[in-house]
């Protein structure tokens, strides 16, 4: 399904006759998080999490956070729940012989970059990953998991959309109330232009919590495609962000199709998808998330239009990192529980 567009506007009477629902929908989650005793970890634990529904890009900044602390030495993997994917975990996940219905799309994209488990529990997977020689633990999602104590929590909030209409599912995009999930934060990373005040917003409401800026660039490969003829799909939470991404490329783009986030493409589909391009005398162009979905064989006939988390302050991200760390293992630090 894709994000009803009340989510954003608030506009007409659905967010005021879903607001009890949206509720009991905070109101679980703050109490399931209260009663659970957290698991630490005996190595650092990473969230790169958000506190609303759909795309914000925790997967690209995952990614980045893990080449960043490999190349200071470390040896991060990640964990994740490989959502719409069929397997439960905890196991290790194999870009050979795992595919997307089976793991799901985004840990088919982290395995490529680092060692990834996938668990339903993710504390399950904690020891196989120190024994496999992981001395950073990073989750792509899981803010609202209580189950591990989190030493750095990084929210990821989209510039454009923000917290939506501050409402919690089903009435809005909100996973939590924006207070509570700040509250066990380290730092804020807004996603491309701050258009709704999110750094104003979190100050009001978290004053001193660091808010850091970033953005999604395409990656060296995708320059090649500038001035060229192409047709494009996306299935993620924001395919409008994708094919902005396009423009800036400066395709010659000729079509444009949206679908639901990990939406699963049909032979059909598929074939439809191809056909038009070909029509079009166009190149058929993804995502790296909806290419690990098409079958195999499908695969070479679709290029791929990779992005890349980039940031204004690097060594800033880092220092926080750092310092979330040494404070979380000093024996005075409080555990918490999200």
């Amino acid at each position: 399904m894709r994000a009803p567009e009340f989510w954003t506007t608030g506009a007409g009477p659905w967010p005021y006759l879903l607001a009890p629902l949206g509720c009991l929908y905070a109101a679980t989650g703050k109490l399931e998080r209260r009663l659970t005793r957290p698991h630490k970890a005996p190595v650092p634990v990473i969230c790169v999490g958000n506190l609303t529904a759909g795309g914000t890009g925790k997967t690209p900044v995952a990614l980045k956070l893990a080449r960043l602390l490999a190349a200071r030495g470390s040896a991060p993997g990640f964990v994740t729940r490989g959502y719409g994917g069929q397997a439960r975990g905890p196991l290790a996940v194999d870009p050979e012989t795992h595919d997307a219905t089976t793991v799901g799309d985004e840990a088919l994209l982290l395995a490529a970059s680092a060692p990834t488990w996938l668990a339903e529990k993710r504390r399950l997977a904690v020891p196989l990953m120190i024994a496999a020689g992981c001395d950073h633990l990073i989750l792509d999602d899981g803010h609202q998991d209580p189950a591990l104590v989190k030493d750095v929590s990084l929210v990821v909030v989209d510039g454009e959309t923000g917290f939506g209409n501050g409402r919690c599912i089903p009435a809005g995009p909100l996973r939590e109330p924006v207070a509570d999930g700040l509250a066990r934060a380290q730092a804020v990373i807004v996603m491309g232009e701050d258009r709704t005040g999110l750094a104003a917003r979190v100050e009001s409401l978290h004053p001193g919590l660091p808010v850091l800026e970033a953005w999604l660039a395409p990656d060296a490969a995708a320059s090649e495609l500038k001035g060229r003829r192409v047709f494009a799909f996306a299935g993620i939470g924001r395919p409008d962000k994708f094919r902005a991404t396009l423009e800036e490329i400066g395709v010659d783009l000729q079509g444009f199709r949206a679908f639901a986030d990990h939406h699963r493409y049909g032979a059909e589909e598929i074939e439809e998808l191809l056909g038009t391009a070909t029509a079009l005398d166009a190149a058929a162009v993804t995502t790296a998330k909806d290419h690990v979905r098409l079958p195999e064989d499908v695969q070479a006939q679709v290029l791929v239009v990779g992005v890349e988390a980039a940031f204004a302050d690097e060594p800033r991200l880092l220092g926080l990192i750092e310092a979330g760390v040494s404070a979380s293992a000093a024996p005075t630090a409080p555990d918490r529980d999200g």
